[in-house]
C-alpha cells in the first residue's frame, strides 16, 4: 500500500505503547514478543525510560495484516 505525501506526514509521529495496543489489539507483552520475533516495528527510545512507535509503521502494520487476510480470503475462495 502507498500512502500519499499528506498521509506520510500525518502519519510520522511518534504514539505511547497504549496507544500501539489500541490500534492493534495487542497487549504489552505480545507487543515485546513479536518485536523480539521481528514480526512488529521496533520501538524508538526517546528517553531513558521511555520509547515510542512511529505511527506510519504501526499502520503499515495493520494494512499488512488486512492485505494478507484479503489473500488468504480470495485463496480460499478459489478453492472452493
Amino acid at each position: 500500500m502507498t500512502l500519499s505525501k499528506s498521509q506520510k506526514t500525518e502519519n510520522n509521529r511518534l504514539i505511547r505503547r497504549k496507544e500501539v495496543q489500541d490500534k492493534t489489539g495487542f497487549g504489552a507483552s505480545s507487543i515485546y514478543a513479536e518485536m523480539a520475533k521481528g514480526n512488529f516495528p521496533k520501538a524508538i527510545q526517546i528517553s531513558e525510560r521511555r520509547v515510542a512507535w512511529l505511527e506510519s509503521e504501526i499502520d503499515a502494520w495493520i494494512s499488512e495484516r488486512i492485505a494478507n487476510r484479503k489473500v488468504t480470503n480470495a485463496q480460499l475462495e478459489a478453492q472452493i
